[in-house]
């Protein structure tokens, strides 16, 4: 096992991570700004506000994403078995 091949599993280990990490980071992102345009508009400064919109709002996505996310989770692995007598030499 070559040092060039242990950087592909990382690199292509890391792809797989922030791949399935976008969508809830983005729906938690969108979330937040807009309860903070919520909050400055309104004058409202409670820090507790943002959690339960932010938490629900997740939920929905990995509702939603959950299978994508599955399958590229199991695709990357699938991929590492397939490739793991590679590996071994």
């Amino acid at each position: 096992m070559t040092e060039g091949l242990v950087l592909d599993i990382a690199r292509d280990a890391l792809y797989t991570i922030i791949l399935c990490a976008a969508p809830m980071l983005i729906i938690s992102l969108v979330v937040g700004l807009i309860i903070s345009i919520f909050q400055t508009v309104t004058s409202i400064q409670e820090q507790t506000l943002t959690f339960v919109p932010k938490i629900l709002a997740v939920f929905v996505g990995m509702m939603i994403f959950g299978s994508w996310i599955l399958t590229n989770l199991t695709e990357f692995i699938n991929r590492l078995w397939s490739d793991f007598s590679i590996y071994l030499r």
